[in-house]
């Protein structure tokens, strides 16, 4: 019985030992004289990954040119122009090569999808007018990224833990004080805004009637980086 009482109280002597400990710390924290500041950093980034879809048709008439036929004259047109098809060139709808669409009860018309991957918005162009020029107008726009987006936000992050340090050092060194180590860092935010301008590059290369394809520039995507540091004040 005296056992159990004993190992009863020390549980609860614990159960009060906790939140002592943590007032503890947390008034340590506080008592030291600190700076806190927020920064944010942007950039803006031209997208270097540019998706298109083609969708390749038989056509519906007695002529109809075959999808397979569509393919290697798509396959032979982008080539021309130095694009990689192993690399570059992918089926849309992996699992599914054909699509059926059933207009009689007789007749079937096959397309198939495909997505092409470049790397700037003049090849993009240099594409459609290949295409087009092959008589395969089926093209839209899909999206476009950045590629190294990972790397670039890890690279705001430390760019905006800089400037955070740089904002403290202004505010305490006319007091004639310094800035100590870091004791706090949080990361706010690490913003990507995706690309918004896709549709209008398309209709501005639909209008050009140009036999050369036209450069029109990407709009750029913002990524920004925010942070909060608290830095001890010596």
């Amino acid at each position: 019985m005296k056992k159990h009482l004993l190992s009863m109280a020390f549980a609860l002597g614990a159960l009060f030992l906790i939140p002592v400990t943590g007032n503890a710390q947390e008034k340590n924290f506080i008592d030291q004289p600190y700076l806190e500041t927020n920064s944010r950093v942007d950039t803006l980034v031209v997208p270097d990954r540019i998706y298109l879809g083609i969708v390749l048709q038989e056509s519906d008439s007695k002529g109809r040119t075959s999808v397979e036929k569509l393919e290697q004259k798509m396959a032979a047109e982008l080539q021309k122009i130095g694009i990689d098809i192993k690399e570059q060139l992918m089926l849309a709808d992996l699992s599914s090569n054909f699509k059926d669409y059933f207009l009689r009860s007789t007749d079937v018309q096959k397309s198939k999808a495909f997505t092409l991957v470049v790397y700037d918005a003049l090849m993009a162009g240099k594409a459609i007018k290949a295409l087009e020029g092959a008589g395969i107008s089926n093209i839209s726009f899909r999206g476009a990224e950045v590629s190294n987006l990972a790397d670039l936000k890890v690279t705001m992050r430390s760019k905006a833990v800089r400037k955070a340090k740089e904002q403290a050092r202004a505010m305490v060194e006319p007091l004639g004080q310094t800035v100590g180590k870091a004791i706090y860092i949080s990361d706010l935010s690490t913003e990507y805004t995706p690309y918004q301008g896709g549709p209008r590059m398309m209709m501005e290369m639909a209008k050009s009637d140009s036999s050369e394809p036209i450069d029109v520039p990407f709009n750029k995507v913002n990524v920004q980086a925010m942070v909060n540091v608290k830095f001890m004040i010596q």
